[in-house]
């Protein structure tokens, strides 16, 4: 089915306790990351949405409880001179996470159908080709065993005035704000075209999007991170093998080790 925005615009209060909610799902997260780690897995998780959707404070709560050694979060801003003189996908396989890694994007290569697009940084022949290439690229990388979990944060013009008036009225969040934000809002219209064409020719069989309403903090929150967990559970073994008997052999002789469903 095609995806309008226009459907994830409720904003509904979440119902129940959100801090339960979240430590139920942090666990999950947990344990989702110890299986990529033991069977020496990789995913990639990206955001996209507009400025100001909440998509750094799902991040923050996705890797609240993640052993840093073992993800990366990649904020993606223009290319640097270095970056533009070559392809636009080649700094987004340099940031592709290793085995037992996973690779969580805030913005990503889609900013070739979107920012690009809008703001006149490609060509209208780059930009049309992109998503063929974005479509390849994702495939590759599903065909070399890497996971791909596509998470769009939409809210209304509304929500999104109401967040930035919030960041500049608190003075330890004024950073997050700036003046392209106020360049991107003046363009929504542009940029709604762009995504749905971007949702029309990218939502693929193997890597399909999930969009967020996050016109209500805690319930955007919580949908997404559901979202991340049910796509990863399914896509990574989350059985866990037996103790190594040599380890437990050495447990043994250390301190008397005896296992618990011994006793």
């Amino acid at each position: 089915m095609t995806i309008s925005l226009s459907d994830y615009e409720k904003g509904d209060s979440f119902a129940g306790d959100f801090d339960d909610a979240l430590a139920v799902l942090q666990q999950r997260l947990e344990r989702i990351q110890v299986a990529h780690i033991v069977h020496n897995r990789r995913s990639v998780v990206l955001f996209e949405g507009w400025d100001a959707s909440g998509k750094g404070g799902i991040i923050k709560r996705l890797t609240a409880t993640l052993d840093p050694r073992y993800y990366q979060v990649w904020p993606i801003g223009a290319p640097n001179e270095e970056e533009r003189d070559r392809h636009f996908l080649w700094r987004f396989w340099r940031r592709l996470p290793a085995g037992g890694n996973i690779g969580i994007f805030d913005r990503s290569w889609y900013g070739r159908v979107l920012v690009e697009r809008v703001e006149g940084f490609c060509t209208e022949r780059e930009w049309k080709r992109g998503y063929d290439e974005i479509n390849e690229f994702e495939a590759q990388q599903i065909d070399g065993g890497t996971n791909i979990v596509k998470i769009f944060v939409h809210v209304t013009q509304q929500e999104q005035d109401k967040q930035l008036a919030e960041r500049l009225d608190d003075p330890w969040k004024r950073w997050k704000t700036g003046a392209e934000d106020y360049r991107n809002r003046a363009r929504r219209a542009d940029y709604l075209d762009a995504m749905h064409d971007m949702f029309r020719l990218t939502d693929t069989r193997w890597a399909p999007w999930t969009v967020i309403d996050g016109n209500d903090r805690k319930t955007g929150r919580i949908a997404a991170l559901t979202a991340i967990a049910d796509a990863l559970e399914k896509r990574v073994p989350m059985g866990m093998p037996d103790a190594d008997p040599a380890v437990v052999a050495l447990a043994e002789q250390a301190f008397e080790y005896c296992p618990r469903d011994a006793k």
